[in-house]
């Protein structure tokens, strides 16, 4: 079964002149159309993942690479899109279904600043680059750009059917705390609700 996106938000980009896809945190979307993916981004990070000839693409948003149950196994499946190795699955799997070929995805990140620290007091965000860069890896996907780390939120553009991916860091102080607070907030929610969904890897 497809992925239903009915639930993401979409307006009228008038910057860029294209219709707009906005996703929040635990969200991906996946289009073969002409539009722009949108996120904001602070510790979060997004990968944005195409198929240049087939001209599908899609990005996710996810805020902490596993389960704290799964820390050390990368191998659940039973998750919804959350958590970063639930998101790039989910993300790459419908990519495949949708007709892409694995052998030709570009893969471009994007996030991964230190504006939140876990519990435990690490870096969320350096967790999360160290995380993508891990799984990448392991499925033999060659990153072909990236703007990660820093200290400062990102809001990021991707376009699916060229590959570009705008990045706008958000220098304005006024910028920040909404962004550090709405991702404190979506990390407590996250240690309250119960997993669910549930990925067919390919």
């Amino acid at each position: 079964m497809r992925a239903d996106f009915q639930h993401i938000q979409r307006f009228w980009d008038h910057t860029h002149d294209i219709e707009a896809a906005r996703i929040l945190p635990g969200e991906y979307y996946v289009t073969d159309s002409e539009q722009v993916i949108v996120t904001v981004l602070g510790s979060c990070i997004s990968a944005c993942i195409r198929d240049p000839m087939s001209g599908i693409g899609g990005m996710n948003h996810f805020l902490l690479p596993v389960e704290p149950s799964s820390a050390h196994t990368h191998t659940h499946t039973d998750a919804s899109a959350r958590y970063g190795i639930h998101a790039m699955e989910m993300l790459i799997n419908e990519l495949l279904k949708r007709g892409a070929r694995r052998s030709r995805l570009e893969v471009k990140l994007s996030g991964g600043a230190h504006v939140l620290d876990s519990v435990s007091g690490a870096q969320v965000g350096m967790q999360n680059i160290e995380f993508v860069r891990w799984f990448l890896g392991s499925e033999n996907l060659t990153i072909a750009a990236e703007d990660v780390g820093g200290q400062t939120a990102r809001k990021v553009y991707y376009f699916p059917q060229t590959g570009r991916m705008r990045v706008r860091k958000m220098v304005q102080k006024s910028d920040q705390p909404a962004v550090v607070r709405e991702e404190a907030q979506y990390m407590a929610t996250l240690k309250r609700a119960p997993v669910a969904g549930e990925v067919e890897l390919f």
